[in-house]
């Protein structure tokens, strides 16, 4: 009984990491990882959404100080470049309309990080909304209103029963 409650209060994992976000994705090149995201998950065209980045090294540990650039993609053409800049701080967050539903490639460039030599580039697939994201949402309500109903027809005649005898 002693080595189940140790095992029971004894950790499996040593970290736990919540919802991974759809439209989220990471890389690891050259010693250096490098997180993209948006928020919201799937980015409405024409409205303002946040690509987010975070930067850590191989053991998950921030880095500190960096310079970043992005590029975007549609299509094959560049349809925007995020010039390169010096961050303090592992994350950044990057305001920006997307003007195309679809598929949108994100290159990252990392320029002089300590231990390499030239500019490390990771490549992300983000995608904006389209007819699929509101398909998705819309049956995942649905799917919990037919729950509520089926678990209502199951029990509330059991509390009317119970109701009416008393």
């Amino acid at each position: 009984m002693t080595i189940f409650l140790v095992l029971m209060i004894t950790p499996i994992f040593s970290e736990a990491y919540g919802h991974s976000m759809f439209n989220s994705a990471e890389s690891t090149i050259g010693g250096y990882r490098v997180q993209v995201a948006t928020l919201p998950e799937f980015p409405e065209i024409g409205e303002t959404s946040q690509i987010l980045f975070r930067v850590t090294d191989v053991d998950f540990e921030e880095v500190d100080r960096f310079t970043l650039g992005a590029r975007i993609f549609y299509n094959g053409q560049q349809i925007e470049a995020i010039p390169p800049k010096s961050y303090e701080g592992a994350h950044v967050e990057m305001d920006h309309v997307w003007e195309n539903s679809g598929n949108h490639i994100v290159r990252v460039d990392l320029y002089d990080m300590e231990g390499t030599s030239g500019v490390l580039t990771y490549t992300f697939n983000m995608g904006t909304q389209n007819p699929f994201g509101y398909i998705f949402f819309i049956a995942i309500t649905i799917g919990a209103l037919m729950l509520g109903i089926v678990v209502a027809y199951i029990y509330f005649p059991e509390i009317l029963k119970f109701k009416i005898r008393s």
